[in-house]
């Protein structure tokens, strides 16, 4: 058995924060993937279901964040899970929005939910970091984690929500790997190389032919009129050469 946490604070108030996007993430596990109706347990709101092959229980701790810890260890104690068995979605600050990268173990990075939940079971469980963005000051942190999603966010947010739970399966099986990348690609798929088609260079290959032939036709001319003008010269000064000449015999 596997216990899936989803972080968030409870209520309407912030139902729409950025801090709640674990709470999203376990919403929309829980709905397609038809999990029983959420009952309260555990200090929180639980659901029952399988996804591939494992039996999960999803628990959204309703103590606030500060304290998620406290329903996450009542909910190991009670079925005798170890930390290994608890994947936490939550939000992470130093990722970009819509980026998503799954990690076993290590500290908390500030967040007062991980933090709460080490305190109570251990370090070692999985988290599912959900990139929501950095406000870009330490001392905006606290406004823009308790603020809503923008409009603007709606975009990426579907997506991302969207490849979490199609690829879910690969998450609690532990093909960790498989499913970052599945997600990340489907939110961000990579941008393809623009290459250059043969129509876009053929005109490039017979510019410089013409280019060629269009100087040739010019120094012809050129030369042309060159010659014209050095038989004009030479036809004058025969001329004058004759005249003078006719004088003399004349006199």
């Amino acid at each position: 058995m596997l216990l899936l946490v989803g972080l968030g604070n409870p209520g309407p108030r912030y139902a729409g924060n950025r801090h709640n996007i674990g709470f999203m993430a376990l919403d929309e596990i829980v709905r397609r993937h038809d999990f029983s109706g959420w009952r309260k347990g555990f200090q929180g709101g639980v659901a029952e279901g399988r996804l591939g092959g494992q039996k999960v229980l999803a628990l959204k701790p309703l103590t606030y964040m500060n304290e998620s810890g406290r329903s996450v260890g009542e909910a190991l104690r009670f079925y005798k899970l170890t930390p290994e068995s608890v994947i936490v979605l939550h939000d992470e600050l130093d990722l970009a929005p819509g980026k998503l990268r799954v990690k076993l173990g290590g500290g908390a990075a500030g967040h007062n939910g991980l933090r709460s939940i080490a305190q109570h079971i251990g370090p070692d469980f999985k988290r599912v970091r959900l990139g929501i963005g950095h406000p870009g000051r330490k001392d905006a942190v606290h406004g823009w984690v308790l603020s809503d999603f923008a409009k603007a966010d709606d975009a990426w947010l579907e997506l991302l929500l969207d490849a979490l739970v199609r690829h879910a399966e690969l998450l609690v099986e532990g093909d960790d790997g498989p499913f970052m990348s599945r997600v990340n690609q489907e939110v961000s798929p990579p941008k393809a190389k623009k290459t250059a088609s043969k129509a876009e260079t053929q005109p490039r290959k017979a510019a410089q032919p013409q280019a060629n032939e269009t100087a040739g036709h010019l120094a012809g001319e050129m030369e042309s009129n060159a010659a014209e003008e050095r038989e004009s010269l030479l036809a004058q000064a025969l001329k004058r050469a004759l005249g003078q000449l006719g004088g003399k015999t004349k006199n």
